[in-house]
């Protein structure tokens, strides 16, 4: 494995976007355990699109301008609906004091949904990784998935880093109303962005 797919993949993971914010608000909200199930639900949104790829129909997304605009609509009404719940004070995102976060299994399914509903990371691994897939490879389904696996291993790991640093600092946070009422905003006007830019999206 090349040492520029990892370089790369990491710049990707590292990069912020809807799973990493998603992740640093369930460690705010529920501490490390919710991370931990931010994280893991994260992770698994990206089988979907990885299966995807593997079989071709990332190409049928990028091909089909309905397909893709279906899946882009419910991605950006997802998102706008996470923006809703982080405005909210009593919403499954807010930041409280309360040491009881949402259930894990719920968090796993939001953090999941985040993904699954984004066609851009169908088209992603479409266009990603065949690049580092020689021509002459004898087994080139085998190695996409080699390279997938080392992509989402990469990203639950990130993600964690992220999910337990949110949870280290909450109880600094909770204690501050003031903050607590920007970080709600700054929450929720993040996924309303990254609605927004889904929105404007092209194939």
């Amino acid at each position: 494995m090349s040492w520029a797919f990892l370089l790369t993949s990491l710049i990707v993971v590292v990069s912020p976007g809807t799973g990493v914010l998603y992740t640093l608000a369930a460690g705010l909200k529920g501490g490390a355990r919710t991370a931990v199930a931010a994280s893991i639900g994260c992770t698994l949104g990206i089988l979907p699109a990885m299966m995807a790829a593997m079989v071709g129909l990332a190409a049928v997304l990028h091909a089909s301008a309905l397909a893709f605009a279906a899946l882009k609509w419910l991605g950006v009404g997802y998102l706008l609906y996470m923006a809703w719940q982080s405005l909210r004070e009593e919403g499954a995102l807010s930041v409280d004091a309360s040491k009881s976060g949402p259930a894990e299994a719920r968090v796993i399914v939001r953090g999941f949904l985040i993904n699954i509903l984004n066609p851009k990371l169908s088209i992603f691994f479409l266009a990603f990784l065949p690049q580092f897939i020689s021509a002459d490879e004898v087994h080139p389904l085998a190695r996409m998935l080699e390279l997938s696996t080392t992509f989402m291993v990469m990203t639950f790991v990130v993600f964690v880093l992220y999910g337990l640093f949110a949870a280290g600092v909450r109880d600094h946070v909770v204690s501050r109303p003031t903050v607590l009422a920007w970080l709600r905003r700054a929450f929720a006007g993040g996924f309303a962005l990254l609605g927004v830019k889904l929105a404007f999206a092209e194939r």
